[in-house]
This record gives C-alpha cells, structure tokens and sequence, in this order.
C-alpha cells in the first residue's frame, strides 16, 4: 500500500471523446500543446509533476529569501553534500540548466559527449556548446522481453574502443536510470568499470542522476552484492564513483521546481560558478527561491525511505503486469518511474515513417483523455526537413511516466482500460505525418496529422 495518505485532493477534467478529438486536431495533434484542462490522466512526464509532503510544504515555509548566503543555502549545500561527497555544489532552478552551463564550460567544439543514452534536451544542450553524442547503450536492451535486470548499462566493450579510438572524448555521462533506454537501471558494477576506464584516459565521469533514488532501490533489489543495502547507502556509493552529477531534483527530489550540479574538481567549478552567476542567479540561490532550497533538501531526504521507493516500484510494475493482461507489451523488467510501451507490436501496420508509437501514444489520449509521450522515430529518428523519416529509431515505444504520489491504483487501472479497449481492435488506429518540423527538440513543437490507411 502507499505509505502516505492523502491530505489535499485536486479535481481533474473529465471530457468526451468528441471534445477531445476536437482539441487534439487544434493542438496539432502534439500532445505537448494541449492544456491541463485537456488531459484526464497526465502521464506525459514526472518531472516536477510528484505531490509534496506535508514536511516539505513546512520547509516551504521556512525558506529564506536573502538574495547572498541565506539559511536555505545553507541547508540544502548540507544535505546535497551529504548525500553527494562532492566538494562543489551549484544550484540551478533545473536538469537542463546545469547541462548547459556544465557542457559550456566542459566541452570543446567536435568533441564527444558518450552516454549510455542521452536524453532529448541532454543531447540538444550538448549539440548547443558544440558537442557531439554517441549513445553506446548496453546490447541487452536490443531484446525488449528478457528479464535481463540491467539493460540501463553502457556498453563497456564499446565505450573503451572509443576511449582509445582517435575521437576526442570529452566527458561520459552515465544516466541513472536510463530514461532513454527504457526506463533500464544501472548497475553498481558497470558504473566501478566506466571509472576505471574514464580514469585510465583521463576522461571526466559525470552521472545524470535525476532517477538516482531509483536506480538505487533497484541496484538494492537487483544486484546481488548489494542486497540488503539501504538505497541511501547504494546512492552515496554511486556519487562518489564519479566525477560530478548534474542533477534535475524534479525527479527524485520530488520538487515541483530545482536542480543542482555536483563537481569535484575546482577549476571546473569555477568556471560553472561564473556561468551560473551570469545566466541563472548567485551562487546561493541558483535561480531558485529560499522556499524552494529547502523543499529540495527535504525532499532529497525523503526519497531514499525504502517504504516510498517500493510503493513506487510495485505501482509501475502493476501497471505494466494490467496492460500486459490487458494485451498490450512493455520493455520488461519494469523500471520505476515508467512503464514502456511496446508501440511496434501492438500496431504492426503503421509503418515507423507514421511515426507507430505517436499513433499509440496519440490513441490513449483520445480513447481516455491519457496524456503520455512516444520513445520512436519522432522522438529518436533522422527526419529530412520536409518531415519525411530517413532512419527508423530501434524501437517504437511509448512512455507512460508516472507522478511521484499522485495516482491510486484505480488511476493506474483506468489507463490499463483504456489500453485493453484499443488492443481489441488495433488496426482502426491512424498514423500520422510531419506538417512542421523544428530544427531541435522536434517532438516538443513539431505539428502533424493524422493518416488514414
């Protein structure tokens, strides 16, 4: 059961599927434009969408708002560094402000960004400061089905050819979980390997650490070395394997709003810092507000209580186990903070140039009002200009991320309804087609519509 009850209810919209088709053709049929007033269940992301605790809204209370140095800061720099061992710590008001000012003051132009799958704004904020990505994720991910427990991991024989290759490699980046791939963990073992060989070539070793409570209670779970572990314990012991984290705490910090970037070496530090004062605030503060400093720390204290860490767990793998009775597959084992969606199977005649997990992500929406987010060509594919797919992402997937502390199980098995009701007559889904095609972060602004076969 959950280990919390529940103090403030919000209502949320029920709509007819009239309304709905109506909207989404007004919205381009991009789930991203359509409002909360639209959507009845919104698994589109748990980034900043998790319900605080009654401690953290007290914490809110109690934020200081001096601009230098406020008692906030110093909070949060005791908790972060607690948890962390890093010697530097920057605030930022999110995940993508510390890439940016990290990839800006790390990187140099041509040079390699080596992950085992970067996210879509880590690749963009990357590619902005002038890198270049390479994803190596781990082989066992190729096969969506197996029980394999760490499919999140990077391919170490991959990852030490690059290493000595003639590229110029100018940092790893290890996400924990692999969002990109899967929603998979990441093993303790395999991330000793990727310091032993960053060491070995001089290559910095950063974790994008937003789902590091997680992967964590996963690794506890998982991992036989390291049962019996807290998930505290494990998440430490992963910090200080690397060289520095860049941190969105609206993730595992349970925030609505926050980040921070974690560094070990001075010099880089600095360099950051000087970023950081310049785009996003002072030192102390980062872009946030005292209130919100301290909701994080809070919040980053609350995360590793295993009682939390296996509600969630067993909420995501409940959903996945409805929608497999429900007909519909997902990339197995489940993670934590998502249940993916096996798109291509369940939709074998929309070709992946009609974008085969937007159709299924899309249909979820107008059969009940289920905002969630496609992991397929759109999202992953080489598209020309004109919209027209050039390479097919390897999976077509669809992701159904779930809010930190929002949904009941009944939620949980409205959205399994709602799939069982598609998979009994899959073939009546349309794809759809580029109409407008940004230059980056495409699934974010592009419009499309519908294909009829």
């Amino acid at each position: 059961m959950e280990p919390y009850r529940i103090k403030v209810v919000e209502p949320i919209p029920i709509t007819t599927r009239e309304y709905r088709e109506r909207r989404y053709a007004e919205a381009g049929y991009n789930q991203f434009n359509l409002t909360a007033e639209d959507v009845t269940i919104d698994l589109l992301s748990d980034s900043g969408t998790g319900a605080l605790s009654a401690e953290q809204q007290a914490a809110g209370m109690r934020g200081d708002e001096t601009y230098a140095g406020s008692r906030s800061w110093f909070r949060f720099r005791e908790v972060t560094e607690e948890l962390t061992g890093y010697r530097h710590i920057l605030p930022v008001h999110q995940g993508r402000a510390a890439e940016r000012i990290l990839f800006s003051a790390l990187l140099k132009p041509g040079q390699l960004s080596v992950s085992n799958t970067h996210f879509d704004t880590t690749r963009a904020n990357v590619e902005l400061a002038g890198g270049v990505v390479r994803d190596l994720p781990s082989p066992a991910f190729a096969d969506l089905d197996s029980d394999e427990p760490f499919k999140g991991n990077i391919d170490l024989v991959a990852l030490e050819e690059v290493l000595e290759g003639p590229e110029d490699v100018g940092l790893v980046l290890m996400t924990i979980t692999n969002n990109g791939g899967g929603g998979q963990p990441v093993s303790m073992a395999n991330l000793k390997a990727v310091r032993k060989l960053c060491r070995r070539h001089g290559v910095p070793f950063i974790l994008d650490a937003a789902r590091f409570a997680e992967n964590a209670w996963l690794v506890t779970q998982r991992e036989e070395k390291y049962r019996g572990h807290s998930p505290r314990e494990i998440a430490k012991k992963a910090f200080r394997l690397a060289d520095g984290c860049v941190l969105s705490l609206k993730k595992d910090g349970i925030v609505h709003i926050g980040g921070m970037l974690g560094l070990q070496d001075t010099e880089l530090a600095k360099r950051c810092e000087l970023l950081l004062i310049a785009t996003e605030g002072f030192s102390t503060y980062g872009g946030l507000s005292g209130r919100d400093l301290d909701m994080c720390a809070q919040g980053l204290i609350e995360v590793t209580d295993p009682l939390y860490l296996r509600e969630r767990a067993e909420a995501t793998a409940y959903l996945a186990d409805c929608a497999r009775e429900a007909g519909v597959d997902s990339v197995r084992p489940a993670g934590v903070h998502a249940v993916y969606l096996n798109a291509g199977r369940l939709l074998p005649h929309i070709p992946p140039s009609r974008f085969t997990g937007h159709a299924l992500a899309s249909e979820l929406y107008l059969a009940g009002g289920i905002r969630c987010a496609e992991v397929g060509s759109l999202y992953l594919g080489d598209i020309d200009p004109s919209g027209d797919l050039i390479t097919p992402a390897p999976f077509e997937l669809v992701r159904l991320a779930i809010p930190r502390r929002v949904y009941t199980r009944s939620h949980l098995e409205y959205v399994a309804e709602t799939l069982a009701g598609i998979a009994k007559d899959p073939e009546r889904v349309p794809g759809y087609r580029l109409t407008e095609v940004p230059p980056i972060l495409r699934p974010f602004r592009c419009r499309l519509e519908q294909v009829r076969p």
